[in-house]
């Protein structure tokens, strides 16, 4: 391959737990010359053939050098979403619509030719009866009670449109299930539990019981799996939406059997008390909509990611679980402000 065939892709949010991993997939692909990595804060890691640049979706304003960054780029990997503050949904979508919308809009005008989207298992209406996996042709209208579902449901009609107006781009749509990795543990404790709550309770010696809830049942995904089928989206001439996950489905069996505990079964609505009274006295940051939102999220048929990117995880949905607690446990994290961990012991 000539160096002027090889391509220059853009990543936003480059410094995530997805970004990180997409980046380090980009440098070890050949056809791929370069990468710029656009993030609100530069980070201090070091990865070969990307370059860092600082850009914030949420701000008015920064449309002409988000132009800048995107022209002349072969594809956009668009990544950027913030999950907090789950008590100001204006800040919230202001991020991650509005910072999409302007993404988009630099594309279109760039006419750059390939943009792949952080969708998720998120956009998806609840599941059929039964609980059997969707293909990626279930609606994804989410759950309107958590502004995650609700934002990740609006942007999929935004592309829609972007797809009738500007035909010239490839547009892949990537749906996930949770994403897990041993150097995002501490971000994702960070935002779902609070920055106070101490990675080491998640010993076996400290959990005995692990809390059976009528309906948690979800698919899981280590991340660097998640990066894997990225980049084949983008370097094959695919279009539309990709659901990605590995099995087996946890539940709280299964996380029972990771933390060595015992499953209890509990109310629903006494879970989600406790969640919400948390949220309200800001303990927790995570909104008890997300509670509603994961009980009714559908399972994901992977057929066409496996047929289509001949995509395979490399590991099992119990041993991403398994990466985060490590993570969790040992304070883990990685050289950018979100992943940023705190070794314990």
């Amino acid at each position: 391959m000539n160096a002027s065939d090889r391509l220059r892709v853009v990543v936003t949010g480059a410094t995530g737990n997805v970004g990180t991993s997409v980046v380090r997939a980009l440098e070890r692909e050949p056809r791929v010359a370069s990468v710029l990595g656009l993030a609100r804060r530069r980070p201090r890691l070091t990865v070969t053939k990307t370059e860092w640049a600082e850009v914030d979706l949420s701000l008015e304003g920064d449309e002409p050098r988000l132009a800048q960054y995107v022209q002349d780029a072969d594809a956009v990997v668009h990544l950027a979403w913030a999950f907090q503050p789950t008590h100001d949904p204006v800040a919230t979508w202001r991020t991650n619509v509005l910072g999409s919308v302007r993404v988009f809009d630099a594309v279109a005008a760039a006419r750059v030719p390939v943009l792949v989207h952080a969708s998720s298992v998120g956009a998806y209406s609840p599941g059929p009866p039964g609980g059997a996996p969707v293909s990626e042709s279930w609606p994804t209208h989410g759950w309107p009670g958590a502004a995650y579902t609700r934002e990740k449901s609006y942007l999929e009609r935004v592309l829609d449109t972007f797809e009738r107006d500007h035909p010239q781009t490839r547009v892949v749509r990537m749906r996930p299930a949770f994403l897990f990795k041993e150097e995002a543990a501490s971000e994702q404790r960070r935002i779902f539990a609070g920055r106070f709550f101490p990675g080491q309770l998640f010993r076996p010696e400290l959990l005995p019981l692990v809390p059976e809830i009528d309906g948690l049942r979800f698919q899981a995904l280590h991340t660097e799996d998640a990066a894997d089928a990225y980049l084949r989206a983008l370097l094959r001439d695919v279009r539309g939406a990709f659901n990605v996950a590995a099995g087996p489905v946890v539940d709280a069996g299964t996380l029972a059997g990771l933390l060595d505990a015992r499953p209890v079964r509990v109310p629903n609505a006494a879970v989600r008390g406790v969640l919400a009274a948390a949220w309200r006295l800001r303990v927790a940051p995570a909104d008890p909509g997300l509670f509603d939102a994961v009980l009714r999220l559908p399972l994901l048929a992977t057929d066409r990611a496996r047929r289509e990117l001949e995509w395979e995880p490399a590991r099992t949905s119990v041993e991403a679980l398994e990466a985060f607690l490590r993570g969790v446990r040992g304070g883990g994290g990685d050289a950018t402000e979100p992943l940023a961990g705190r070794r314990i012991g």
